[in-house]
Parts: C-alpha cells; sequence; structure tokens
C-alpha cells in the first residue's frame, strides 16, 4: 500500500476560498432571485485590451502554419519575453537583471508555491500575520510548519502586522531562514516604505535568511514612499526571490503567465556548510517539473510591453484604483475604518464593534447580497478584518457601496 503525505493532514479544513463559494453558492440555492455583487475573490473582469489580444491572434494564426509552428518552448521562457520583462520592468528602475534570472511561469502563486521545493524540511519560515494563504499552505505540504494548535502552527514564526504597528511587521527575535514578505499586500492594501524594505535586506543578510518577496501588485503603486521591485534596495540581489505576476497587471487571471526573479547571488548551504546557487536550482526544477507557459500567452504578454500594451493597461489598472477609492471614501463616510485601497485593488475593512471577520461576512450576504473575504481566513491577526476588492465593474461597486451605507452597524 502507498504512504501518503501526511503533512497534506495538517493543512487547516477547506481552502478559504471554497468555503467562501460554498457559503455563496447555499444562499444563491436558497435565493435564486438575489442580485449578488461579488467583491471577494480578486478576480479582474474588464477584458484583455486590443493590444494583448492583436497580439494572441497574430500568434494563434502562427501556429496555424508550418513555417511559423512553434512545439515545446524553453522551460524558462521565450528570450522575447524574457529580454522584454528586463527591459520594462528593471531597466527603467535603474536595476540589472540578466535575462537568464528571469524564469516565466502560469502563475506567481505557482511559483510561491514550487520555490519552497529548493529547500531543506527543518528550515524556519517566518509569514507575516495576516498572509496569502500560499506561503504558508505550501510549506504544510512541505513538512516545515508542524501540526496547528487552535489554528497556529508551532515551527512558524509568525510576524503580526495590524494597524497599531502600521501594517509594518517587527523583525523575528528567534532563528528565521527564510521570510515571506508582500508588498503591496495582499490582504490588507497597504505598503511597505523603502526605509523599513531596506531594514528587511539588511536584518536578512545579518541573519543569513533569504526573502521571498510578492509584488505581483507592483503596478497599483501611487505612493512614491516605496518600491516597484526590491531590487531597487542596495543588496537584495544577494538575498532576495522576486515573483511578479501578469494577472492583475495585464488580467491574464484567465491565461496565466508571470515571472520570478532568482538572481545568481542569492544562495543557500548544503549540510556540510557550502554555499549552493538558487538559480540553477531553480532552473533544473523548472526543465524537470515544467514544459513552460504556451507560446501564444507568451507573445500576448510580450505585448504588455509596447507603447499600447502599456497605455491600455494602465488604463484597466486606473479604473480599478478608481474603483478602490469609490469603496475606501463611501465606506469611510459612513464611519467604518479602512486601511489599503490606495496601493493595491484591496480594501482592508475594521469589523465595527466586536463583531467577528465570519459575522460581517453573513451581513454583507445575507442583507445586502455582497460577498466579502473574512479576514480570519488570512490567518489569527486577520480575524476583525474584512477585504474587499476592486475589481468589480464600476456599476457594481457603486451599488455595493450604496448597500453598505444602508446597512446600522
Amino acid at each position: 500500500m502507498a504512504n501518503i503525505n501526511e503533512n497534506y493532514l495538517n493543512l487547516q479544513g477547506s481552502y478559504l476560498f471554497a468555503n467562501i463559494a460554498k457559503k455563496v453558492a447555499d444562499y444563491q440555492a436558497a435565493h435564486p432571485d438575489a442580485d449578488i455583487i461579488r467583491l471577494g475573490i480578486g478576480d479582474v473582469t474588464l477584458p484583455l485590451v486590443p493590444a494583448i489580444i492583436d497580439a494572441m491572434s497574430k500568434a494563434v494564426q502562427e501556429m496555424g502554419k508550418a513555417e511559423t509552428f512553434r512545439g515545446y518552448g524553453p522551460e524558462q521562457g521565450y528570450d522575447f519575453l524574457r529580454q522584454a520583462i528586463v527591459d520594462g520592468d528593471y531597466k527603467p528602475l535603474g536595476v540589472d537583471i540578466a535575462i537568464d534570472e528571469v524564469f516565466v511561469s502560469d502563475g506567481a502563486k505557482s511559483d510561491v508555491g514550487n520555490i519552497q521545493e529548493l529547500f531543506s524540511e527543518d528550515n524556519i519560515i517566518a509569514i507575516t500575520d495576516p498572509v496569502y494563504p500560499v506561503y504558508l499552505d505550501s510549506n504544510v505540504m512541505g513538512g516545515r510548519t508542524g501540526e496547528a494548535v487552535d489554528g497556529i502552527f508551532q515551527k512558524v514564526v509568525y510576524l503580526p502586522t495590524y494597524a497599531e504597528n502600521n501594517f509594518s511587521p517587527e523583525f523575528p527575535s528567534e532563528r528565521v531562514d527564510i521570510v515571506y514578505l508582500c508588498s503591496p499586500n495582499n490582504p490588507t492594501g497597504t505598503v511597505l516604505s523603502r526605509a523599513r524594505l531596506a531594514e528587511w535586506i539588511k536584518w536578512c543578510k545579518d541573519n543569513d535568511a533569504i526573502l521571498m518577496f510578492d509584488s505581483a501588485y507592483e503596478a497599483f503603486i501611487s505612493t512614491e514612499d516605496t518600491v516597484k521591485s526590491i531590487y531597487e534596495i542596495e543588496g537584495a540581489r544577494e538575498v532576495a526571490i522576486e515573483f511578479r505576476s501578469f494577472s492583475k497587471t495585464a488580467g491574464f487571471t484567465g491565461t496565466r503567465c508571470a515571472y520570478a526573479v532568482v538572481p545568481k547571488e542569492v544562495t543557500g548551504k548544503t549540510k556540510s556548510g557550502e554555499r549552493q546557487a538558487l538559480n540553477p536550482m531553480w532552473n533544473r526544477r523548472q526543465c524537470t517539473k515544467f514544459n513552460g507557459v504556451p507560446y501564444i500567452i507568451q507573445r500576448s504578454a510580450e505585448a504588455v510591453y509596447t507603447k499600447e500594451g502599456r497605455e491600455q493597461t494602465r488604463a484597466n489598472i486606473a479604473y480599478y484604483k478608481e474603483n478602490a477609492r469609490i469603496i475606501k471614501e463611501g465606506l469611510e463616510s459612513i464611519g467604518l475604518t479602512v486601511y489599503g485601497g490606495v496601493d493595491a485593488p484591496y480594501i482592508w475593512l475594521k469589523t465595527p464593534g466586536n463583531m467577528t471577520s465570519w459575522e460581517l461576512f453573513d451581513i454583507l450576504l445575507e442583507q445586502v447580497q455582497i460577498v466579502s473575504t473574512p479576514g480570519s481566513g488570512f490567518g489569527p491577526h486577520g480575524e476583525g478584518y474584512l477585504r474587499l476588492t476592486a475589481f468589480g465593474s464600476r456599476e457594481n461597486t457603486i451599488r455595493a457601496v450604496e448597500r453598505i451605507k444602508t446597512l446600522k452597524f
């Protein structure tokens, strides 16, 4: 009989968004005429822009001709896209990234989950709390977290983030080998300052730790006192791996394309204490377990970096940012306390009084037919908060705010 990976048994219940989907489905079944507005899962709603569609259509036509047909592509990504990433995302920031440090994938979620395969089970991880679930769950699967007691994993170092510390976590007081940071943050919608990120890079260097930096929402940044790439910070190439995505930047949630940057300077240690570069290890992992993103999708992603692509995708981002402003200011106008909504498409709502996050979720669903995301689903310190997203239509965003205004808290 085959033995199972018992680490999976340590996972906490159903996946957050599966739980939400079941609640909404049950409500819809009981109220088939309900006009439900979904401000929960962070999926985009605007269509792919014309520049991307044109590139996709051209690539489709190429696949129908023998002379331009493409079969298996490079697991790391086609050079045309990797070079566009280097030239479009990093050179304007004054950041020097080599093309063979860029690895194209089918999603930042995949990369963040898969990168933990490069590390032994005895590594100690630190995650912010609340946190995007994949950081924690992938390490649960990898056997680094131990069992959970009252929702807290015994081997995980939690870095609480809440209003009282300005959503900027303190440094761990104990040994940590790998730190996960997300800025702009999902779920809180807040950013870490440039100065604070510089302190984190120094801390990682001083403590021989590796930083997993998720910047999937960098395109939404409007605050000047932060960074779009962790490599804007001196010394980051020695300790940081960066994850980026076309999902929210260009609406690729349904077409799937992202990338990770693994600088050649980033190293881990063998049991004998020798330094080992992670770049060739990640390359080998991808070559072994991943067949690459389809050519059609990579040509579509390349179009994001054209003049037209930039203008059109930025217009979509501006649309979502305006939605975020409408939600933020609308909730504030009725005395609710909210965070985020400026540098990210997420609004982090403080629940009124002593209400739990699931209680507020139920009120919004049952009384005004709005789907949200309970903060407790992102970790213990997410309790007392609720996440709303700005990815709906303008009409639905305005309608949702007006509905919430009718509630008496």
